[in-house]
């Protein structure tokens, strides 16, 4: 797999944010995803979503799916994921998203993943080892400080190199320590739920 690399990171670069809604375990089947398609950390250019199951394996299928039918597919050229869980253990594999789709993913979290923790929650699941795989298949956890040297949060690539991963999580970064896109995805996925 080769990594995209940016020759210039134009400030109106054109990333998508995915994150889910909040849910109640045993309560919702289904959660929304919803993907905001913003120009550097500044302007909002549209909005797409889907539906994932709780703790199931087909969050990858279906952001993919968002992706490639969204009228902004041809604009976009970073993928940006709050972390690779969605809907509780519905994990994301980004390398098969960044092949899928041929737009470079970063899985952004605010703290580093316990992997332990994470493992152990996993082997209660059916189909465990293959979410254990989509996990170790995000490869390192980076640190990365976005707005300030106080402010840092988590990525995890694939599909891009880090240092220009670094540069797009800094110039997206503009109102929080995480990118806009991931910031307004958030606050619409939680206010559909």
């Amino acid at each position: 797999m080769t990594c995209k690399k940016f020759r210039v990171i134009k400030p109106e670069i054109r990333v998508l944010g995915v994150d889910d809604g909040v849910f109640v375990f045993h309560r919702k089947r289904l959660v929304p995803v919803v993907g905001v398609v913003f120009r550097g950390g500044y302007w909002l250019d549209g909005v797409m979503h889907t539906k994932v199951k709780v703790d199931g394996l087909d969050a990858t299928e279906k952001i993919t799916s968002m992706i490639l039918n969204s009228p902004h597919y041809k604009q976009l050229r970073v993928v940006m994921l709050n972390g690779v869980t969605f809907a509780g253990f519905n994990v994301v594999d980004i390398k098969q998203l960044n092949m899928q789709t041929k737009l470079p993913v970063i899985a952004v979290t605010r703290e580093k993943p316990n992997l332990t923790e994470i493992h152990e929650a996993l082997k209660k699941l059916p189909e465990s080892e293959e979410r254990w795989k989509a996990i170790l298949n995000a490869g390192e956890i980076l640190e990365v400080f976005t707005r300030s040297k106080s402010e840092k949060v988590c990525m995890q690539i694939s599909g891009i190199l880090e240092e220009d991963a670094r540069k797009i999580l800094q110039l997206t970064s503009t109102r929080s320590s995480i990118p806009e896109a991931l910031r307004v995805a958030h606050i619409i996925a939680s206010g559909i739920s």
